[in-house]
């Protein structure tokens, strides 16, 4: 034990050591020593609370417990950050007393012990998409008062997997060097100088460089902004631009990879067949069928090795490479002694000579095979040699450490063999001859003879190419020619091509591989299967190996090698253009380590993929861009269930983020009005044709916001479920809106606040739709009073107010399953916070089930036979709604719930257009007229005549101003007897409604609700109006299919709410679905161009 060194010091603490902390039982939960240690509480240990003595006494000595084991936060998991499964201190564990004042602190080594708060670790951030396996604490167990006690699952530990990884040499440079010194190199490059000259063959390489730079540079870029993961090029622009851009590259990325196995494949036999022509043998023909027989043994045995392993593969690749490096040796030191003897001079191999380089410096494009060659031509055939930078990207999940390995292999190799190739070029060019005749066979003499006077080579500009059979035109041996042993050569360029056909066989299956593993495409998922511990792609290989036999029975280099140019170009623009939306969007997780990019240089590969890609052959590059559209829009029409966070994410909010911000300072016009909705239908499950009648009218034309208002106040993870299930429910049911919810309000309050605060900018609320209650008569008068004032509450916002009725109710909550009420109350229990309840604006009452009206149904047009006729059989709108425990709804309700989805039958929508409210009246109908199930509907007008002996003139101005509002109507109906005397039938029906609300009735106490009879003698023809609007609506438009008629106003502190409803009552009992409009009195018409 240590005495404490100060006197003044609140505790005696002991030197634990680290083997009595070995042998410490576990204690769960968050005990120390039995006791609960507060956050900012005073520590205690064995159980005992440490007293400063009086004076200068020293204090008590405390022995600790043996078996004390501090507090460790289940959520910060020490410094480890959560990776550690047992709980033990560190050695020589003390505390260190702080004596800054007789209140010092005792702190341990192992701080976060003491604390719930997580130390910034890297395991925090990891797999962001699960929560669960986060070690930091939430914002309510940080802010909780109760000791945090909720048991997690202890983290795993990290699994090391046991498959082979490789270095930035091994994984990327060797890999890039094999793939593009490949068939390019030794069997076309002289080639490509014979057709375009040195000086174009020298640009055709630069330029060639110029693509796979500027793509490297902006792959380093994207592989070095996060953790790189398997699939290469495919990965990165999913993970950039989307699963979009990102499936459709990777399809035709991984079909390039495919193909391309063939290319080389295709090399490596020509190269065989050529040698077993000098040898003078032959498997069928020395031609094409050779080739096909040779490439089909070679892709077997190369498939065999993968299958084998890839770690041996990567073995195999080293030995390839030092093979291809002693062929180019061999090259070079052949190319600086010059031809050996006559043989090799007149097969065009002349050694330096200034002429034949002037000669060979300008281009003589030929025909080949029957192309007419130029220079794109050309380039396309030369360019697949440059693809082999993505060679070491394509394996990225097989790499240490993608984010270093990737730039720096890369851009060392294609400063590597950019060099190389222009060597090689100008040796090529400088030493051979384009045409030569080769040696007179059988007599010796008449060669020297000929060589001498370069007889070899005028011949053939006198006799003819076509005799010619050596030159660099006519053989692609002409390194072979020109090495000091040529057999060198071979195995140099066999390695060549079986180097890059192998890196392409194990690339292909792999990008494949982790396209299936996104499931982007239905059915694929099948190919993403990994197997042994390297995860290796086995049917995904099957799939690459029967693309690459395919192509190797085609057997004509020349044939395959543009299209997989343009297949790479597409790939590469895609590249380029991933980083420069990156760089252009600027999203806060653009972050990339890698700095020698900018966001020009990724513009200008972009543009120079897609110029190079049409003018290699315009035909090719229009195939190409349209598969990618079909992957594309296929994408987009499956709309996979992927989160990426991408950079057209970024660019979504960014754009609608400039247009909100545009939009807010440009002045509004009467023209560009929308009506922009709320609508108060609580949960949107629970009011779905309210929606719908809402949806109708803002589809494609303005924001639909569905407000929730609830009483009590909820958790936030209440609020988090409830918004989440509301924006799936619209997204569901395909209504293009926002959900809004506020709790811990009244219905008063809860709509003021979403009146006011719903929305940004200009798009926010301009209407309020709201259901009317139908059970005013029997509800609590609170809620009628709160109902009341909603209506004025929106007008005194200066909003329109839309009012809609339909004979069965709004409200289907008690009808319809709502899968997510038991989710809340649990939800709720375990927040230990009071069950909520919802305040509605339409009543909770259980629609009429079944109730059909003689004279008024709303019936789906046309029947069952006609569908069944239908190949496609559409599904029924409403059948995705199941009642109470999963049982199927009546035809009746369902016909109910989709009366505003559904085709109606012919009829008329009738616009009682009472008083000019600015317009509103004639606008929303007239919108709801141009959807496709109203479309049939005819317009008929309602108006009221000022003075009965000037009806003409009134119908006439009124026909004018409908005819320059260019609203097209069948019927114009001007009522003259509205003040009329209403039937006494009609009266006492209104006195029905207004008897138990009159001043006389005792059982109301809230003067408020009550009728005052000088507020009925005031009203009177108010009150007489309406009622003669019954009638008349009754006599006219029953049998419509939409009424839309003027919402009366009520007066603010002259009209009580129970007359106010009995008025409303009266226009719309017993109606078909109906619509009270009333404007805020501005314009939202007009008839100026």
């Amino acid at each position: 034990m240590t005495d404490a060194n100060n006197s003044d010091s609140r505790f005696r603490v002991n030197r634990i050591s680290s083997s009595q902390l070995h042998g410490a039982p576990p204690i769960a939960g968050s005990n120390f020593g039995g006791e609960v240690i507060p956050e900012d509480g005073t520590l205690e240990i064995n159980n005992v609370m440490n007293k400063m003595g009086d004076g200068g006494g020293s204090p008590a000595e405390i022995i600790p417990n043996q078996f004390m084991q501090p507090r460790r936060s289940s959520l910060a998991q020490g410094l480890g950050g959560g990776r550690k499964k047992s709980v033990t201190l560190p050695k020589e564990f003390d505390y260190i007393n702080e004596l800054e004042d007789q209140h010092a602190t005792v702190y341990g080594k192992n701080f976060a012990y003491y604390t719930r708060e997580a130390l910034p670790r890297m395991d925090n951030y990891k797999n962001l998409a699960s929560v669960a396996n986060a070690s930091r604490p939430t914002l309510d167990e940080l802010r909780s008062e109760a000791m945090y006690a909720k048991k997690l699952n202890a983290p795993e530990e990290e699994v090391v997997s046991g498959a082979v990884k490789f270095g930035w040499i091994e994984g990327v440079l060797v890999r890039c060097l094999l793939n593009i010194w490949g068939v390019m190199l030794f069997l076309r490059l002289s080639w490509v100088v014979a057709q375009a000259g040195i000086g174009l063959a020298i640009v055709i390489i630069c330029l060639s460089a110029t693509v796979t730079t500027l793509t490297a540079l902006s792959m380093s870029a994207i592989s070095t902004n996060g953790l790189v993961k398997g699939g290469g090029i495919y990965f990165m622009i999913s993970r950039t631009l989307g699963p979009e851009f990102g499936g459709a590259v990777g399809a035709i990325f991984s079909f390039a990879n495919a193909t391309a196995v063939a290319m080389h494949t295709v090399g490596f036999a020509e190269s065989l067949n050529d040698l077993l022509k000098v040898l003078q043998v032959k498997i069928v023909d020395n031609a094409q069928n050779d080739i096909r027989v040779v490439g089909t043994i070679a892709l077997i045995v190369m498939q065999a090795i993968i299958i084998i392993g890839t770690e041996w593969e990567s073995k195999a690749q080293i030995v390839l490479l030092i093979i291809l490096l002693v062929a180019i040796l061999d090259f070079l030191i052949g190319a600086f002694i010059g031809p050996l003897d006559s043989d090799e001079f007149t097969r065009g191999y002349v050694g330096f000579n200034a002429t034949v380089f002037a000669t060979n410096f300008v281009p003589n494009f030929r025909e080949s095979d029957g192309t007419k060659h130029g220079f794109f031509t050309i380039f396309s055939i030369f360019f697949p040699a440059a693809t082999g930078i993505t060679a070491g990207a394509n394996i990225s999940g097989d790499l240490k450490d993608p984010s270093d390995a990737i730039p720096k292999g890369t851009l060392i190799a294609i400063l590597t063999t950019t060099v190389s190739y222009i060597v090689f070029a100008l040796l090529a060019g400088a030493e051979t001859l384009r045409d030569a005749t080769g040696p007179i066979m059988d007599d010796l003499n008449l060669t020297d003879e000929s060589a001498a006077s370069w007889e070899f080579a005028q011949n053939c500009s006198q006799i003819g190419a076509e005799k010619c059979v050596w030159g660099s035109h006519n053989s692609f041996q002409i390194m072979e020619l020109m090495s000091i042993f040529g057999p060198i050569i071979y195995a140099g360029c066999f390695a060549a091509t079986l180097s890059s056909a192998l890196a392409c066989l194990v690339s292909a299956p792999k990008i494949f591989q982790a396209l299936c593993n996104d499931n982007l495409y239905p059915g694929i998922g099948i190919f993403g299967k990994g197997f042994r511990k390297n995860n290796d792609p086995f049917f995904a290989y099957v799939v690459a190996f029967i693309i690459a036999l395919a192509f190797i029975l085609i057997a004509e280099l020349n044939a395959i090698a543009p299209l997989i140019s343009n297949f790479y170009m597409a790939a590469y623009a895609m590249v380029n253009f991933c980083t420069f939306h990156a760089a252009l969007v600027k999203p806060l997780g653009w972050r990339p380590d890698f700095k020698y990019y900018s966001l020009y240089s990724s513009f200008i590969g972009f543009v120079l993929c897609l110029a190079i890609m049409f003018l290699m052959s315009w035909v090719t590059a229009l195939i190409t861009l349209g598969i990618l559209a079909c992957l594309f829009f296929g994408l987009v029409y499956i709309k996979p269930d992927v989160n990426w966070g991408s950079s057209a994410q970024a660019q979504n909010y960014k754009t609608a983020l400039t247009t909100v911000q545009s939009l807010n300072n440009t002045p509004e016009h009467i023209k560009n009005y929308r009506p922009q909705i709320l609508v108060l239908s609580g949960r949107p499950s629970s009011r779905p044709t309210l929606l719908d009648l809402g949806y109708l009218i803002t589809k494609n034309v303005s924001i639909l916001i569905c407000g929730h208002i609830i009483q009590e106040r909820q958790s936030f993870k209440v609020r988090e479920y409830l918004v989440s299930k509301g924006n799936n429910w619209l997204v569901n049911h395909k209504v293009k809106g926002f959900y809004s919810l506020v709790d811990d309000v009244d219905f008063e309050e809860g709509a003021r606040c979403l009146m006011q605060a719903s929305g940004i900018g200009k798009l926010k609320p301009n209407l309020v739709l709201m259901g009317y209650k139908s059970d005013w008569t029997s509800c609590d008068l609170e809620d009628l009073k709160a109902y009341f004032r909603v209506i004025h509450d929106v007008l005194d916002n200066h909003l329109g107010l839309c009012i809609s009725r339909v004979r069965e109710g709004f409200d289907y909550s008690n009808v319809i399953e709502e899968e997510s009420e038991e989710t809340v109350e649990n939800l709720t229990r375990s927040d230990s916070s009071m069950s909520f309840s919802t305040c509605d604006p339409t009543p909770p009452g259980t629609p009429r089930i079944g109730e059909i009206n003689d004279t008024f149904t709303m019936v789906p047009e046309g029947n069952g036979d006609d569908k069944k006729k239908s190949k496609k059989v559409k599904k029924e709108p409403g059948t995705e709604f199941k009642g109470i425990g999963g049982v199927p709804l009546p035809k009746s309700v369902l016909n109910n719930l989709s009366q505003f989805r559904t085709k109606q039958r012919k009829s008329t929508i009738d616009i009682w257009w009472l008083y000019d409210d600015g317009g509103l009246t004639m606008l929303l109908p007239y919108i709801i007229h141009s959807r496709s199930n109203f479309a049939g509907c005819k317009i008929r007008v309602f108006a009221l005549a000022n003075k009965q002996q000037d009806l003409e003139v009134e119908q006439s101005a009124l026909a004018s101003l409908l005819a320059r509002f260019r609203i097209e109507y069948s019927d114009l109906i001007v009522i003259t007897d509205v003040m009329a005397k209403a039937k006494e039938s009609t009266r006492e029906f209104f006195e029905g409604l207004i008897k138990d609300y009159k001043k006389t009735n005792d059982s109301i106490d809230d003067d408020e609700m009550k009728i005052d009879p000088l507020e009925l003698k005031a009203m009177k023809e108010k009150t007489n109006r309406h009622l003669r609007l019954r009638e008349l609506l009754l006599d006219h438009s029953r049998m419509a299919n939409l009424v839309v008629m003027t919402l009366p106003i009520p007066r603010r502190n002259g009209m009580s709410a129970p007359l106010y409803m009995a008025w409303l009552e009266c226009l719309t009992k017993d109606m078909p679905p109906f619509l009270l409009v009333r404007g805020n009195q501005e314009s939202v018409l007009t008839y100026y161009s």
